[in-house]
């Protein structure tokens, strides 16, 4: 049974960024994850968590093993299975209130209108430039907001693209092919990488919800957890 919403969001609501204004546009807001693996898993955890009404999860891949040390929303016992439907029933576990819909296909040049179209803002959680790409190009098209963020081994970045008429996707990466030929990035990552990174992001997303804050429109927010130096560049 869900719980009473004054009881679940009590501790953000008191907030004077959020209070009870900001929790009821949490409540109609739509969110698309796309990627639901290291970035994905704590972007759609906290997300679900802040009471975003309506959470899209797309994902082709299934959970493997080699998964679980960063992929932290998927059990053992869900190995082989389809990360979008699994991912899914762990949200609606934390908060049942929500409505969760679920895609287990890639984001493709097919489907990337149809869906992105149903949603307010894009959240980042893939791996690879030419989905990043797609993103943008469909985010600009249709007029939504894009999420980004990235990681490797122990560095990550945030930023928001598509915002208000901002910077894009493209205005920080211009030549899609240049990007295209760059040799693949190692495969190494600590977990915790994704975590700091994936939540991150999701504060983003709260941000341009409830109006709040600074938003990384124009900036790129990088982390060394080496050294646990960060710095905002504007771009």
């Amino acid at each position: 049974m869900a719980l009473p919403a004054n009881k679940r969001y009590n501790r953000q609501i008191i907030l004077s960024e959020i209070g009870p204004e900001g929790q009821e546009r949490l409540g109609q807001a739509r969110v698309l994850v796309v990627g639901v693996g290291g970035l994905g898993s704590p972007i759609s955890l906290y997300l679900a968590g802040a009471g975003v009404g309506t959470i899209g999860l797309i994902d082709g891949d299934t959970v493997d093993e080699s998964n679980l040390q960063r992929q932290v929303l998927y059990t053992e016992e869900e190995v082989g299975l389809p990360k979008a439907e699994q991912a899914g029933k762990r949200l609606k576990a934390l908060n049942a209130s929500l409505t969760i819909h679920t895609y287990a296909e890639l984001l493709s040049k097919e489907n990337a209108e149809r869906i992105i179209s149903q949603y307010d803002i894009v959240v980042d959680g893939c791996d690879n430039f030419a989905t990043r790409y797609l993103i943008d190009d469909t985010c600009v098209k249709l007029g939504k907001t894009y999420v980004f963020g990235a990681i490797r081994a122990f560095e990550g970045q945030v930023s928001v693209f598509n915002y208000q008429g901002g910077p894009t996707f493209r205005t920080f990466y211009p030549d899609e092919e240049e990007m295209s030929q760059l040799p693949p990035l190692p495969k190494g990552v600590m977990g915790v990488t994704p975590g700091i990174v994936g939540c991150a992001e999701a504060n983003e997303v709260i941000k341009l919800i409830c109006n709040y804050g600074e938003v990384l429109s124009g900036k790129l927010w990088h982390i060394d957890l080496k050294t646990m130096e960060s710095q905002v560049i504007q771009f």
